[in-house]
């Protein structure tokens, strides 16, 4: 998630990465793990319940981060070499955990597993790094776009796109295919008309606060109701409002969030920003690929029997909360 580099970081952006990266990987842990559907065989325990709570930010996580792209990149477009630093760091961790992987016997050789490894996008509609990638190429066309756009324009086609995708696309027997690519245009849209517009509902402190308290309570309060209709009508549907990006609840978080954020107001700290240099990296890590996944969370962290067991709450909360703070 690059942006234009300014000489000094704002560190109240880079916190925000950090925040980010913890709410994807947190939701990467519940949903990439088998653990779902241990969650499932009771939904309305507690333990489960927060659990669902705890993996439910994901998706509005990678908003955030294309909300961060068009809001510094609208303005200063891409470059070549920014092309190719970015897709060299993604073959980079794909490259060396394979052969890793391959030396130590947790993968096999396979034709397949090797075309993926060196082919950095497959699965266009799902793979959120190969999506980005692709997307990058298309920020100086969209940038054209933008400045040729005035203020009402811009609104209106940020109002059809959130009206086609985030409404139209989730009225139940009515088919929108979405793909991350024309989804993350709708999101950089919004984050380029934060920066070109700037209002003072924006920058209203309170106001922001009051939306984020109540977006939050909302996402939780959208689980817990699913996970009890979903319950009564025997269907997995607890994160139906932000089960993707798309979903008109996962929007709305992830613009008050990035607004929270920016206007956050902290001292220029360069452990935040060093630390916040490395989260993509940290996606590359542990979303690598699904050998990854099922050594990450079923080998080393032991996710399902780690639920199984009878600390598992007092494990999770704990590690949740100094996660957070």
């Amino acid at each position: 998630m690059e942006e234009s580099k300014a000489k000094t970081r704002e560190s109240n952006i880079e916190l925000y990465r950090i925040v980010l990266i913890l709410l994807i990987i947190a939701h990467h842990y519940v949903v990439n793990s088998g653990l779902l559907d241990v969650m499932y065989e009771n939904p309305l325990s507690l333990k489960s319940i927060i659990m669902f709570i705890i993996g439910a930010w994901g998706k509005i996580g990678i908003n955030c981060f294309i909300l961060i792209t068009g809001y510094f990149t609208c303005q200063s477009g891409i470059t070549l070499k920014k092309f190719l630093k970015l897709l060299l760091e993604v073959e980079f961790y794909k490259i060396v955990i394979y052969i890793i992987f391959l030396c130590t016997g947790i993968e096999t050789f396979n034709i397949k597993s090797l075309v993926k490894t060196l082919f950095p996008i497959y699965l266009i509609a799902q793979n959120f790094i190969g999506c980005f990638l692709v997307f990058y190429l298309f920020i100086p066309f969209i940038n054209v776009l933008i400045k040729n756009l005035n203020e009402k324009q811009h609104l209106l086609l940020i109002a059809l796109l959130v009206f086609t995708y985030s409404i139209l696309g989730n009225i139940p027997k009515i088919t929108v295919v979405m793909n991350y690519i024309t989804l993350f245009f709708m999101i950089y849209l919004i984050g380029s008309y934060i920066r070109i517009y700037p209002k003072d509902i924006f920058s209203n402190k309170k106001i922001i606060n009051i939306l984020l308290c109540a977006v939050v309570l909302l996402c939780i309060f959208s689980i817990v109701f699913c996970l009890i209709i979903g319950n009564k009508i025997n269907k997995q549907i607890a994160y139906y409002f932000v089960i993707d990006s798309n979903k008109l609840l996962a929007v709305i978080t992830s613009v008050v969030m990035f607004l929270w954020f920016k206007n956050l107001r902290i001292k220029n700290s360069n452990l935040i920003n060093r630390a916040a240099s490395s989260t993509f990296g940290v996606l590359l890590i542990h979303a690598n690929s699904d050998t990854m996944r099922n050594f990450l969370w079923n080998t080393v962290f032991k996710n399902v029997a780690v639920f199984r067991s009878t600390v598992y709450i007092y494990i999770y909360i704990y590690i949740y909360i100094y996660a957070a703070t």
